[in-house]
């Protein structure tokens, strides 16, 4: 069982919890292949991304949630269909200087 580490400063902790659920998203190949394809496509169906990655749609399902949960995509359903797009404002947070100067003493 995980056990919480307490910190003194408890806004440093929340901020790194928010980057741990992030790049826990993204270590997973095929995670990245999903996040690719919504790339290039700009919006792509679940029914597109299921055919084009040879992925169950119940699989694909559990992998976009991880990545909707980072909050790294966004879902926009039209009837019975869910199109994904990139969440562009969180990938580029994660992309950006401020996590690195977290890192930076220079």
């Amino acid at each position: 069982m995980k056990k919480d580490i307490p910190f003194k400063d408890e806004s440093l902790d929340q901020t790194f919890r928010m980057y741990e659920k992030k790049f826990k998203a993204l270590a997973d190949v095929r995670r990245l292949h999903i996040l690719n394809e919504i790339t290039d496509a700009g919006e792509v169906c679940v029914c597109d991304l299921s055919e084009k990655l040879h992925v169950p749609q119940s699989k694909l399902s559990y992998h976009l949630k991880i990545l909707m949960d980072a909050e790294l995509i966004t879902k926009d359903t039209r009837g019975t269909w869910s199109y994904y797009k990139l969440n562009h404002k969180e990938m580029n947070h994660l992309l950006s200087q401020e996590l690195c100067c977290l890192f930076r003493k220079e």
